[in-house]
């Protein structure tokens, strides 16, 4: 029975250790599915969406908000379907004050896809941001993931209250993931606002200062090639083009913007 014993804990003990690979499966199955846009998918070695979401420490059966999925639907194509069976997927929506005419695009493009494609999107929540306290209830949220919109927020004057209003709907010790165009530390902080660029140690004030506590960072969507001083600042820049075709050989050979990836988490008692 002792040698019976013996043999047996290892593999227990192994059995116990080793995470298991579902998660990731299922991720990389929904990262690589045909629902995605091939506009999207070509955009996946500036964003890195399976490392990114990894980093966050996505996993089924969590509720997740994304704020302001976009027009574009680009992570809302990976998060809904992946969590649709196993978990809770909320899409927080423009409430319209930001900008009134991208929100009602918002609005159309997320509900087109929720209704023409229900198997896939028909189990989405939509919620509105700013005003997710008024749309959730407090601690109830596990991952709240925002992606290049911190600057418009702090732009508009109202950066801290959408934070506290992060803090109010995550769990204790939820995670809140944000990716945001990254600023030179060398230049003023609102001259770099207003090319879209963020000063990454005053962001990590400012959200700590909320009731978070940074617990990572990482450089998965940095770009060295990006010298932050272009002539209609970050939008100068693939995806947007804003200069359309002067000089574009040249901003698609830098690529995307440099960015900045910071994972914090509700401190206890907060």
């Amino acid at each position: 029975m002792r040698s019976l014993h013996r043999l047996l804990l290892p593999l227990l003990l192994s059995a116990w250790l080793v995470p298991p690979a579902q998660a990731d499966d299922a991720l990389r199955q929904w990262i690589d599915g045909p629902q995605r846009s091939e506009k999207n998918r070509q955009r996946d070695p500036a964003r890195q969406p399976a490392a990114t979401l990894e980093f966050f420490d996505i996993k089924p059966g969590q509720t997740v908000v994304e704020i302001w999925p976009s027009v574009g639907a680009w992570w809302f194509e990976i998060l809904a379907p992946y969590l649709r069976d196993r978990g809770h997927y909320i899409a927080a929506l423009h409430a319209g004050d930001h900008n009134p005419a991208a929100a009602r695009a918002e609005h159309d493009a997320i509900g087109g896809l929720i209704a023409s494609q229900a198997a896939l999107y028909g189990k989405t929540e939509l919620a509105l941001s700013p005003g997710l306290t008024t749309t959730l209830p407090p601690d109830s949220v596990d991952l709240l993931l925002t992606f290049m919109n911190l600057h418009n927020w702090i732009t508009d004057g109202n950066a801290d209250a959408v934070i506290r209003e992060f803090h109010a709907v995550l769990k204790p010790g939820g995670v809140l993931g944000v990716v945001d165009h990254r600023a030179r530390t060398d230049r003023p902080s609102a001259e770099q606002l207003q090319a879209g660029y963020l000063r990454e140690d005053e962001v990590i004030a400012r959200i700590e200062k909320a009731g978070f506590r940074l617990v990572a960072r990482s450089d998965i969507a940095a770009n060295p090639l990006d010298t932050k001083d272009h002539p209609a600042g970050v939008w100068t820049l693939p995806p947007t083009l804003r200069l359309k075709d002067q000089d574009r050989e040249r901003y698609l050979a830098i690529g995307e913007s440099d960015k900045f990836t910071l994972k914090f988490v509700k401190r206890a008692g907060q």
